[in-house]
């Protein structure tokens, strides 16, 4: 499945593209109907199933790229950049249906530079630099990567305690988050453990600990290095 305007002829309807995409994967022309009607049913497209494809909207074209994929009822399917240009309500919708096919056990295979895309809907991901397979790991074992970039959010630690934080070893930041608590970013190994025997020491009882998101991992294996020459 490809993301855009590539695969989908504008001037047909959405019926009319699914039919032409049935009778290139040689479905009986009966079974071709019943799959198209209840594939546009089933991603919302059934009362604009007979309009152009050129009226439809970016979210709309993409679901039905989506179905078009679906009309050989594939048990692995290839989504390249499913979400690129949707807005947000039409991102979760879609993935909505993403892991909807995965509960029917198809394989997914996803192209995205969304990370956050990939963190929500994959069980594996393979990172890939400049055509070098890095790794193919789960998410949260990706995330312990860089387990030394842990962050503590604390809630009701008094400046002078924040500011002694700040000069033990390895803590990078502090920032002070809208609601009054602070994250305490750190970037070296047994700084977290330090960071937080101070804490619990000083009295404060208000404490959360949480692991590098997939798109925080992918910038410091990929993102931070020298541009291409």
């Amino acid at each position: 499945m490809f993301g855009g305007e590539r695969g989908l002829y504008q001037r047909l309807t959405a019926r009319q593209n699914l039919r032409y995409w049935g009778a290139l994967y040689n479905i009986p022309e009966t079974e071709s109907r019943r799959r198209a009607d209840k594939l546009l049913e089933r991603l919302g497209l059934a009362d604009r199933a007979d309009a152009r494809v050129e009226t439809f909207s970016r979210g709309m074209k993409q679901r039905l790229h989506l179905a078009r994929g679906l009309m050989g009822d594939p048990r692995v399917l290839f989504l390249d950049e499913p979400t690129a240009g949707m807005d947000p309500i039409a991102s979760r919708d879609f993935r909505t249906l993403v892991r909807e096919l995965q509960a029917e056990n198809r394989t997914i295979l996803l192209a995205t530079h969304d990370m956050i895309e990939a963190e929500l809907l994959c069980d594996r991901v393979s990172l890939i630099d400049r055509g070098r397979l890095i790794a193919v790991e789960r998410p949260k074992t990706l995330a312990t990567w860089i387990t030394r970039y842990e962050r503590i959010v604390v809630g009701g630690a008094a400046p002078a305690v924040l500011e002694r934080v700040h000069k033990i070893d390895g803590v990078r930041s502090i920032t002070i988050n809208g609601d009054g608590t602070a994250r305490i970013d750190t970037g070296a190994a047994g700084a977290t453990k330090a960071v937080l025997e101070y804490l619990i020491g000083a009295g404060v009882t208000t404490l959360s600990t949480s692991l590098p998101s997939l798109e925080e991992v992918y910038l410091e294996v990929i993102g931070r290095r020298e541009p291409q020459t």
